[in-house]
């Protein structure tokens, strides 16, 4: 499971299922949904130029809950929740609504590559939680050490917005506070992948992607039209074309190439493919927003890179 966007579908590779063979399909289908996720921070760092942070999460999972109901009628999955699934749905939804506020409040503070890098740290938390807390998952050295050299990535790049510099040509800056705030939102990302891997024992996956959606986006409205004001003149085709994609590309493909990879190959074969999607998000921010490369960024990435291939790639007897 990859850092979407801030959205990763909540699925999860089935023990008895019959895996079929990890070929061409399924390695360009792999980075191209990792290529997309790598591209959220950018998608919404257009969106940010013209609209609040909370109306675009809102925009953002409108158009995601219209794919997710043509998702749930082509997999057949109820599109209404039964009595005893209210309660995760509700608490899907509640979880999406402040990760993605974090998200957007963070990205309109700092750069879309560092978005890319810290949000991708939810996948340590994960980690982390199936290690310490729960016990399900022993990590063993070398996924240990993962850790320790993806932290050490991360606060090496914190260090490095903290210290004095000179305005680069970029449309983003980074701040430390904004870098916190992203940290937070990967931070919340990793409880909402927690949770849902909960939920999903009791709603169907699809089911509870649309309502948790849907729950979301009546948050984001609530709010944003409470304290947020949307000036019409702002907004460009890049806004339009920006919210399509990490709307539909996004949030709706995304989950749909996501789900179809582990409804036939091991979750720890497709897991690994996310170590691609900072390395797309660093890219896509100096290509399109004109985030500086900086050695501390390529080292940073690098090693968050690093760190999710040795925490994800686990043994074949180890569960994925």
């Amino acid at each position: 499971m990859t850092g979407e966007d801030a959205h990763p579908p909540p699925v999860a590779g089935r023990s008895g299922a019959a895996h079929h063979r990890f070929g061409a399909a399924a390695v360009s289908l792999s980075l191209i949904t990792a290529a997309l996720w790598g591209g959220t921070a950018v998608g919404s760092a257009f969106a940010l130029d013209a609209l609040p942070p909370i109306a675009v999460g809102g925009i953002r999972f409108a158009l995601a809950a219209l794919f997710m109901i043509g998702w749930c009628r082509w997999e057949r999955s109820p599109l209404l929740l039964k009595p005893q699934q209210w309660s995760p749905s509700v608490i899907s939804g509640v979880l999406l609504f402040f990760q993605i506020a974090t998200f957007n409040w963070g990205q309109a503070r700092t750069t879309s590559s560092h978005t890319s890098l810290f949000i991708n740290t939810y996948i340590f938390w994960v980690a982390a939680y199936e290690h310490f807390i729960t016990r399900q998952f022993r990590m063993n050295w070398r996924q240990l050490a993962g850790l320790m050299i993806a932290a050490g990535g991360v606060l090496l790049l914190v260090a490095s917005t903290a210290a004095p510099a000179k305005r680069t040509s970029g449309m983003d800056e980074p701040t430390l506070l904004g870098d916190a705030i992203m940290l937070l939102s990967g931070f919340i990302l990793g409880v909402k992948v927690i949770q849902t891997k909960h939920a999903v024992r009791t709603v169907p996956p699809g089911t509870l992607t649309l309502w948790h959606d849907l729950i979301g986006v009546a948050l984001f409205a609530l709010y944003s039209a409470v304290f947020e004001t949307i000036d019409p003149s702002r907004i460009t085709p890049a806004t339009v074309w920006s919210l399509l994609f990490v709307g539909l590309a996004v949030s709706g493909f995304c989950f749909a190439g996501q789900a179809w990879l582990l409804q036939r190959h091991s979750a720890s074969l497709v897991s690994v493919f996310s170590f691609a999607t900072p390395v797309f998000g660093v890219a896509l921010a100096v290509l399109l927003r004109g985030d500086a490369l900086s050695p501390w960024l390529l080292f940073a990435g690098a090693c968050v890179a690093i760190g999710i291939v040795l925490v994800t790639v686990r043994s074949p007897a180890g569960r994925a």
